[in-house]
């Protein structure tokens, strides 16, 4: 069974302040590249490395985009979109678990890490 890696509970109807129901999460594209949504809801802790033992340098704000430079596998954690052991480096030695980042597909969607 997996981690969970969440700081905080999803809001009730897990919209983050919005009615109604859930809208699907959307992956943004632009110049400067890709942008992948965080699960609405949570406050995602950013480690150092692909596992909750790997020290925890911030927590993503509600509602944050990030993009993914590469994945690496580490710990399995259980979060909103699965079970996955993929850890997504979102910059120099920071990673956030896959599991709490809507990609749109189950796998890699970056380049593996060195």
């Amino acid at each position: 069974m997996g981690v969970e890696e969440q700081t905080a509970e999803p809001t009730r109807d897990g919209v983050d302040g919005a009615e109604g129901a859930a809208a699907e999460p959307k992956v943004e594209t632009t110049s400067s590249g890709t942008r992948y949504p965080v699960a609405p809801g949570y406050r995602v802790n950013v480690r150092t490395g692909p596992g909750t033992q790997y020290r925890i340098v911030r927590t993503m704000p509600y509602g944050q985009k990030i993009p993914i430079y590469c994945q690496k596998p580490g710990e399995w954690v259980t979060g909103p979109y699965g079970t996955s052991n993929l850890w997504d480096n979102i910059a120099n030695g920071q990673f956030v678990a896959d599991a709490y980042v809507y990609t749109g597909r189950d796998g890699y969607v970056a380049p593996r890490c060195d």
